[in-house]
């Protein structure tokens, strides 16, 4: 396991990240048909690819496989006012309290919350409160949704690395999602008022992030404003963004919040799916 987790580790970030992202990005959005159809049997290939339940069944290219859209109804999203669902596809990945601004990326290595969040304010905001990290793989769907009923306030563009995020990548780069390309969009539950922060990271061959709800396009060569301030109000289950591949959400909590029934580390969770819940509710 040691040599396959070392090539594995070697393969995916030791090669030059930056500009096989940016090749990626352009080869993926390639339409011709050999093109499409060799680099589509790759993907389903190397990796689990449902496209089953895909609002379309033909795609023009690699890339629009990978942001495809769901037919109606293909995630439910529970709606009791309680429970927060989960915003996407995902594997879950580490989940506890923030104490004393730590919190961890795999067991034994923890960051500091600032490092990833950049404002002292916001750390604050979330020390003692839940955090669960949300880790979707190459061949799921990669959109995102709201998970309750919210109101999107701002968003901090931090531009950095593209390592993978893969939980081989996670025991061996300490501070990695510190490190790495990402947003954080600070949110309000709209019915009790409570701070709730996503934070989406992008990978090696991702470093692509649409913000639907902000109408904004943040990748490698991005030029725009760090600080993105909006007012976006969102239903539960409303599309956020997507990524141009797999990647990773971390999602802040308020103490309110525990983990729902059954959802725990190494889980597979759908979107829509009830994530965690307030007992005070």
């Amino acid at each position: 396991m040691t040599l396959k987790e070392d090539l594995n580790f070697l393969l995916t970030n030791r090669i030059p990240r930056r500009w096989s992202t940016l090749f990626m990005g352009r080869f993926s959005r390639i339409e011709q048909p050999l093109v499409r159809r060799a680099s589509m049997a790759l993907w389903r290939f190397f990796c689990e690819v449902d496209l089953s339940d895909a609002k379309k069944s033909e795609f023009s290219s690699l890339h629009d496989a990978f942001i495809r859209e769901l037919r109606e109804g293909a995630r439910p999203v529970d709606m009791r006012t309680e429970v927060l669902a989960s915003p996407s596809d995902a594997i879950v990945g580490a989940c506890g309290r923030v104490e004393r601004g730590i919190l961890y990326q795999a067991k034994g290595f923890p960051y500091r919350l600032e490092d990833l969040l950049i404002d002292p304010a916001l750390v604050a905001q979330h020390e003692g409160g839940h955090y669960i990290t949300l880790r979707l793989t190459a061949g799921m769907y990669h959109r995102f949704h709201a998970p309750q009923d919210l109101t999107v306030h701002h968003v901090t563009y931090v531009s950095g690395d593209t390592w993978n995020v893969n939980p081989i990548a996670l025991k061996r780069v300490e501070r990695l999602f510190c490190r790495n390309e990402r947003a954080v969009i600070r949110a309000t539950l709209r019915e009790s008022g409570e701070a709730l922060t996503l934070v989406p990271v992008a990978a090696i061959l991702v470093a692509s992030l649409r913000l639907s709800f902000a109408d904004a396009h943040l990748h490698l060569r991005y030029r725009g404003p760090n600080e993105i301030p909006c007012h976006a109000s969102l239903a539960r289950g409303q599309e956020m963004g997507w990524f141009e591949h797999g990647s990773t959400i971390i999602l802040f909590l308020p103490p309110s919040f525990s983990l729902a029934p059954g959802i725990k580390t190494g889980v597979r969770v759908r979107m829509g799916q009830a994530l965690m819940q307030n007992a005070e509710a």
